[in-house]
């Protein structure tokens, strides 16, 4: 199965525009749409999780732990971070070929930080 990606609230929306640019096949839910704004990170693993959706997050200093406890109880597709200081080119060219490369069953309960 294809990875579907979920946007934290917190990721620069230019990364989901330019990577549904760069190729539109990919579904890539923005935070707006799920309604994430001011949810708490565990709940948002659990929206993600209850969408089979790969979270797609900048925060590093939270979103880690909360993923480590979620997981310690529950299935999660996956969470990648993205450092804020990245490149948006970088970051793009990193989510597709995730998207591209693998399959959703390869990320179940990983975290990645990019770039790759």
């Amino acid at each position: 199965m294809k990875i579907k990606f979920q946007a934290d609230a917190d990721l620069n929306q230019h990364i989901v525009r330019a990577v549904l640019r760069r190729e539109p096949t990919i579904d890539f839910q923005t935070a707006t749409l799920a309604n994430l704004e001011g949810v708490p990170d565990p709940e948002v693993l659990q929206i993600a999780a209850n969408e089979e959706r790969m979270l797609v997050s900048h925060d590093q200093t939270t979103m880690p732990t909360h993923f480590a406890e979620f997981i310690s109880s529950q299935t999660s597709p996956g969470l990648i971070i993205v450092p804020k200081h990245l490149s948006i080119a970088i970051a793009v060219e990193n989510l597709v070929l995730i998207w591209a490369a693998s399959e959703a069953e390869e990320w179940v309960n990983r975290i990645r930080y990019i770039p790759i």
